[in-house]
């Protein structure tokens, strides 16, 4: 069964052009984590006059996911778009997630 995912996110806003440079570049072994982690349709949107990002994604197993924050791709990645937008102690994004009220197939 696909789980949806939405979560929002902020990037500066300074640093807009460089975010999406980052992920339109998204390391190789990043992009084999999420697909190992059952990830997909993956988008994520930018408001730019207020630098909150929103994330949609689809999973297969929402437990199995979530051991992508355990792996040495993710760590790197986290550590990487660190200086760029809003993060945890841990250099993970700071994520609110959202609940679907709503959904047309």
């Amino acid at each position: 069964m696909t789980v949806r995912m939405a979560q929002l996110m902020h990037v500066y806003s300074d640093q807009y052009e460089e975010y999406e440079r980052r992920h339109n570049n998204l390391f190789p072994d990043m992009r084999q984590a999420l697909k190992d982690a059952g990830a997909h349709n993956y988008s994520i949107y930018l408001d730019k006059k207020t630098g909150n990002l929103f994330a949609y994604l689809e999973v297969d197993d929402i437990e199995k996911y979530n051991q992508i924050a355990s792996t040495p791709a993710c760590k790197k990645w986290w550590a990487y778009m660190e200086p760029l937008m809003d993060t945890n102690p841990d250099k993970s994004p700071v994520t609110i997630d959202l609940h679907e009220v709503f959904h047309l197939d």
